[in-house]
């Protein structure tokens, strides 16, 4: 799929589409992806804030993508937990970057390699227009290379 399409796509995906989130970029490689969510009335909170599942659930598939892409079809990826903790009350705009880095792909899949299944644990910050974190999400990705069988 043309990352355009895919662009297109998760933004238009419901969950993401109905929390005003949208995904800006994502890099040739899939090695970065940045999504961002502006605030508006049907994803704030009581007190006016961003809700706090919607802050989630813009960091939700990004790294299992990201990995899925990266380690190639050999490889299973599965997101096994997460958790998010919230820093500040998150007002208008707020975006995730998520990056990963050749040798942390290598370190995934040489672990992948060695043992029936592994797990890593990566981070994402969601940060304000002024670039202070709102949230700092911990994803934990359960990784194995399929049977040959």
């Amino acid at each position: 799929m043309k990352k355009s399409t895919l662009i297109k796509w998760m933004s238009l995906w419901p969950p993401f589409l109905g929390a005003g989130i949208r995904v800006k970029s994502i890099s040739a490689d899939f090695r970065q992806i940045e999504v961002e969510m502006g605030l508006r009335f049907w994803n704030r909170n009581y007190v006016g804030t961003h809700f706090g599942g919607s802050l989630y659930a813009m960091t939700d598939p990004f790294y299992m993508l990201m990995l899925i892409e990266n380690l190639g079809r050999d490889y299973i990826v599965w997101d096994k937990s997460s958790s998010i903790q919230y820093k500040r009350p998150g007002r208008g705009t707020v975006r995730a970057r998520f990056e990963l880095s050749e040798e942390q792909i290598l370190t995934i899949k040489q672990a992948a390699d060695d043992n029936p299944k592994t797990e890593h644990e990566l981070q994402v910050e969601v940060k304000d227009e002024a670039g202070v974190v709102v949230a700092r999400v911990t994803k934990l990705l359960h990784v194995r290379k399929k049977s040959l069988t």
